[in-house]
């Protein structure tokens, strides 16, 4: 069975509404302003964009052109690149390790996601003069985490629940707009305060001794799958549900374009929110000059913010921020969820609703572990899905489509793509590339993090 059962999307926009919304999420808006701001401003911006360049864009489109041509789950897909009994049996391996992953990285995504919508909340909370639930909503604490995991989790099954077309599509052809219309809005307002010019140049003017440190080239690698969402199997399930005449390579530019966009404003608005906090008095770097509370940047930074703002204004500002964080959560779990739950419902007799719920609640009960193990489990899931197991995946990936793929097979479904010249110098190049370069690539820089 396919897991085009579920349906397709139904427009060309819809898709990259999706996709851009599975790539633009917490990665973008928490993660690299996050990864920027600890890695030297610019040294990372400039890493970063090597990277979506060099191997974000081709890796995003090597896993859509999988997906598209298995019209299944990950697993699958990746075992019909095999040619053998042993090649079929490693690629379903990859791909269900893609599967695993991708539920893992929904735990703590979910966990963030659940402090954007009670950090969203507080501010309604002190207008009402309910300062102790304003408290409560804001600090760290198990009810609070585990309560707001379990709600934002509640969102997202609702939405997947419905399927492709009434799920999937409507919601990000919704979300997406509403997001990057607030983020340009937050960028130009921040921009607009004293103190922001000073981290405008931190952000844009690199240290070029920062750019091949092995942090710099670990953290940039990992952000840039991590927010393309390469190696989580997402994109090969949305790249099932794409018609085969679609042009990807052009897709695939629009998505890498939407993604990049996004991250870039988001460290717009941060960044220099973090100098305007500074001219507010707010301490953002310890004495050392390292930054302060990097993991939980937007939670301590803004916040205080808004708050040396005052009036209502800090109010206003506070909740669209986090609803706007809350959006770009929502769009990326939905996908992120999806691929265990396409899994189940091709794999199994398990109706889609039924299917959707099984998947919720085990990522609940996984998400309400790390969070009563916080200290020891959350840093750790995030490292070893976003910088170990993701690298990984996409190099099994990059290894497949170049080396096992059939090269006939590859090239007639270049070649079926809506106004493509498959003898262009383009699709001549980047089966090469991906065969050759990628994985040389990312091999380079694991070796980095080895060592």
């Amino acid at each position: 069975m396919s897991v085009n059962t579920s349906g397709q999307f139904s427009s060309r926009i819809g898709f990259i509404m999706a996709a851009a919304g599975s790539a633009v999420g917490v990665g973008n808006i928490w993660g690299f302003p996050t990864q920027a701001a600890t890695y030297g401003g610019g040294a990372f911006l400039l890493v970063y964009a090597l990277l979506i360049v060099l191997l974000g864009y081709p890796m995003l489109m090597a896993e859509l052109m999988v997906g598209r041509h298995g019209q299944t789950n990950p697993a699958d897909a990746m075992a019909k690149l095999g040619s053998n009994a042993l090649s079929r049996k490693i690629g379903k391996a990859i791909g269900f390790v893609s599967i695993i992953t991708a539920t893992l990285i929904c735990t703590f995504y979910s966990i963030l996601s659940g402090w954007f919508v009670s950090f969203a909340l507080a501010p309604v909370a002190e207008l009402t003069q309910q300062q102790s639930l304003s408290t409560w909503l804001t600090e760290f604490s198990v009810s609070r985490n585990l309560v707001f995991t379990l709600v934002f989790i509640a969102l997202v099954i609702l939405v997947i629940r419905q399927g492709v077309q009434q799920g999937i599509e409507r919601w990000s052809k919704r979300l997406m707009p509403i997001l990057l219309i607030m983020l340009v809005a937050g960028a130009m307002y921040i921009l607009s305060q004293p103190g922001a010019i000073e981290g405008l140049k931190a952000l844009l003017v690199p240290d070029f001794t920062m750019v091949f440190h092995t942090d710099v080239l670990v953290s940039a690698l990992g952000q840039t799958f991590f927010s393309l969402s390469v190696g989580t199997g997402a994109m090969m399930v949305y790249g099932a549900y794409l018609n085969k005449q679609e042009n990807l390579a052009k897709l695939t530019a629009y998505v890498t374009l939407t993604d990049t966009s996004v991250a870039f404003l988001a460290a717009l608005m941060i960044i220099p929110a973090m100098y305007v906090a500074q001219h507010n008095g707010v301490q953002i770097f310890a004495e050392n000059g390292s930054l302060l509370n990097s993991d939980t940047l937007v939670f301590t930074v803004l916040p205080a913010l808004f708050d040396s703002i005052g009036g209502y204004s800090q109010y206003i500002l506070a909740i669209v921020f986090f609803a706007l964080m809350t959006i770009a959560g929502l769009t990326s779990a939905i996908s992120i969820v999806e691929v265990p739950t396409s899994y189940i419902v091709e794999k199994t007799t398990i109706s889609r609703n039924k299917a959707t719920l099984l998947v919720g609640g085990v990522i609940a009960i996984l998400a309400s572990l790390i969070v009563f193990n916080f200290a020891s489990l959350f840093g750790f899931i995030i490292t070893m899905t976003t910088e170990r197991a993701q690298p990984l995946i996409a190099l099994g990936i990059a290894v497949f489509v170049g080396w096992v793929w059939h090269r006939n097979d590859l090239l007639k479904d270049i070649a079926n793509q809506e106004g493509v010249d498959a003898d262009s110098l383009f699709w001549r190049v980047w089966p090469v590339y991906v065969k050759f370069i990628c994985p040389l690539l990312i091999i380079v820089i694991i070796m980095q993090l080895v060592n």
